[in-house]
């Protein structure tokens, strides 16, 4: 995962929490997103933003602090703050999941 454009929103705790700890695929997940379950990131600036169109591999993150990985058919950001992106080539990977199966997002240098 590489830094989002509003990674500034979370700080380092949020980053840390984001890479450092597990997150289990809910039964919400479908083609438009990974929606991930996990202890909430919180957030270190309040407010909503201008929806934003991102690419797939987006990580948003609504007011429930977990975040949401935008998979095939995904939307624009619906004024939620994208804290990173998954890697384009790792996308795919993460698309296979299935709900109750864990995985973590490592840190990547831009």
């Amino acid at each position: 995962v590489l830094p989002g454009p509003r990674a500034d929103w979370f700080g380092e705790p949020g980053w840390a929490g984001l890479t450092g700890q597990p997150w289990s695929v809910t039964s919400e997940s479908n083609r438009v997103g990974l929606r991930l379950d996990g202890v909430p990131l919180e957030r270190l600036r309040e407010g909503e933003l201008p929806s934003e169109g991102m690419v797939r591999g987006a990580l948003q993150v609504p007011p429930s602090g977990t975040p949401v990985l935008f998979l095939a058919d995904h939307p624009v950001t619906g004024g939620y703050p994208v804290i990173g992106y998954v890697t384009d080539a790792d996308v795919d990977r993460c698309a296979q999941l299935r709900p109750g199966q864990v995985m973590r997002f490592r840190p990547r240098a831009a």
